[in-house]
């Protein structure tokens, strides 16, 4: 049974989660689906590409170890830093069995499958997760004459589900646990960067044509949901 105690630890996490998603969900008022077959200036690409790839595999490990590396630099006791671990890792393989179930479950197709639909490379976005992996892949680079490879790279990589974003899980589950662990020491710009990055990946998932606004909602309210299953134990101050 859940105690009063253990919510309250919970509180500052939540915060910062909140205050995500109330950032995400007004950025998604304006930018809810992107022109997948627009030009694309190389910086603009690069910045997405970047923010996408923070958390994504394999580049979430340097977000990681950039993130696990702040109880080190705060120069915290070795068993808070031991706690804070053993927290984050519990989390994240959380995060990943739910993502990868709930993609199962849901077989909602990502949006680009239905740009493929529209130029008439696939008759229909659902006939898409019907083909082999080597199909898929040509049918993809068969875009690229309409599609940036910008966008296109990134499509051949991901050829799974939609619903949830795997990135924005992970960029929620850092919001919830370092933006916690960061408001409770009232280190609100830390807070802040973390909130702001994960705005970015979250808008870098919508612009790559990846995911829908509901898929990114709905990772953020996974991620809070998750949250609740890490233990927790005395102050690590």
């Amino acid at each position: 049974m859940l105690t009063n105690s253990f919510l309250i630890k919970k509180v500052p996490g939540y915060i910062t989660l909140l205050f995500f998603a109330t950032v995400m969900s007004g950025v998604l008022m304006f930018f809810s689906t992107a022109d997948l077959t627009e030009n694309v200036a190389d910086t603009t690409g690069l910045t997405f590409t970047l923010l996408t790839a923070s958390a994504g595999s394999p580049g979430f490990l340097i977000t990681v170890c950039t993130l696990s590396i702040v109880p080190l630099l705060l120069k915290l006791p070795k068993q808070a830093i031991v706690k804070l671990g053993i927290q984050f890792a519990i989390l994240l393989v959380l995060s990943f069995v739910a993502k990868t179930a709930l993609k199962h479950i849901t077989e909602i197709p990502r949006p680009y499958t239905y740009q493929l639909q529209s130029l008439g490379i696939v008759h229909s976005a659902n006939e898409f997760y019907q083909l082999s992996d080597d199909k898929k892949e040509k049918a993809v680079q068969l875009a690229t004459t309409n599609v940036s490879n910008w966008r296109t790279s990134h499509w051949q990589g991901e050829t799974n589900y939609s619903l949830p974003s795997g990135h924005t899980i992970f960029a929620a589950v850092c919001v919830v646990f370092w933006g916690g662990f960061f408001y409770r020491r009232r280190q609100f710009a830390g807070a802040g960067l973390l909130i702001l990055w994960a705005t970015g990946v979250g808008v870098s998932r919508i612009w790559l044509g990846m995911h829908w606004p509901t898929d990114i909602l709905a990772s953020i309210a996974c991620a809070g949901f998750l949250y609740l299953f890490v233990p927790e134990w005395d102050d690590e101050n």
